[in-house]
């Protein structure tokens, strides 16, 4: 459903990542046509017509989505961020997509200053540059417009449909895993007791059970206190346990010999047992805990 969205417009010339995905975004919900050009006082007036990244205004009712305007003190943002805005997503994508505050003050505030900010030295911005995202946006900015059926068209859409999936899904994950985890005090080595996290087996079954985990852990403020993860192995009755944050005070390496380990990684950050008790479950991560004295 396009909701009357005519088509969308965003500047000519070198395109950026925020105004590249701010377009993909739309298009998931308005599946119409780009045109990169300047608007016109008609575009800018007309709720039929997305103007992305220009025209110096914005008001997501008439769907006008720049920021160029905002004071130079004003919190980084980009047109990303305003679409993501209108259509409630924008908190979420902040705490699920690590990526968005640097792509709001790399367009917002440029390289050096988002070095200073993220602590890092400037060379290593242009390290983590991917050709996928080279590549595609340098054929977003030698195009005048971007049509359905073409195939710059259609991965656009992918990745604004995939984006939105991704944050919705992940947001109801985060609801299942608040009313099925629980939080276990284990004593390992030398007395010590940590915590994990364990996600009981439900049916139906999650595709992927462990999705989301961490995110959750995130938002409830257990991030920094659990060590460990227990959720069910989707390849069969057991389960899977894992190192949160890569913890080296568990070592699951060491129980490749236990009868109901069936699979333990040689680098120790991950087993799967075909024990379902929860008791063994814990005995198996207490047999893996290191004290922190010996890391």
């Amino acid at each position: 459903m396009t909701e009357s969205v005519h088509h969308i417009v965003t500047h000519p010339g070198s395109a950026h990542k925020d105004d590249f995905l701010a377009c993909c975004l739309l298009l998931a919900f308005y599946p119409v046509e780009i045109l990169r050009r300047d608007p016109t006082q008609e575009d800018l007036d007309s709720v039929r017509v997305c103007v992305v990244d220009v025209g110096g205004e914005h008001d997501a009712a008439r769907r006008n989505f720049d920021h160029h305007q905002f004071d130079k003190n004003h919190p980084p943002v980009c047109a990303l961020s305003l679409v993501l805005q209108a259509k409630g997503l924008y908190e979420d994508a902040l705490l699920f997509c690590d990526w968005l505050e640097t792509a709001e003050w790399l367009d917002a505030r440029g390289p050096v200053v988002t070095a200073k900010h993220l602590g890092v030295e400037r060379e290593l911005l242009a390290r983590l540059n991917s050709p996928i995202d080279l590549s595609l946006i340098r054929r977003f900015s030698h195009s005048e417009r971007v049509s359905p059926g073409e195939p710059l068209w259609e991965i656009m859409r992918w990745i604004g449909g995939d984006l939105v999936a991704y944050l919705t899904s992940l947001r109801d994950r985060v609801r299942f895993l608040k009313e099925h985890v629980e939080f276990w005090t284990v004593e390992g080595g030398a007395g010590e007791q940590f915590e994990a996290l364990y996600l009981p087996r439900t049916e139906p079954l999650p595709a992927d059970p462990s999705f989301g985990i961490e995110r959750f852990l995130m938002e409830c403020g257990a991030d920094e206190r659990v060590l460990a993860l227990v959720y069910p192995d989707r390849r069969g009755p057991g389960y899977g346990i894992s190192r949160h944050r890569d913890s080296l005070r568990l070592d699951f390496a060491s129980l490749e010999s236990e009868a109901d380990v069936h699979f333990a990684h040689k680098q120790g950050f991950v087993l799967k047992t075909s024990a379902t008790c929860p008791s063994r479950l814990r005995e198996l991560l207490a047999m893996a805990h290191r004290p922190a004295r010996s890391v």
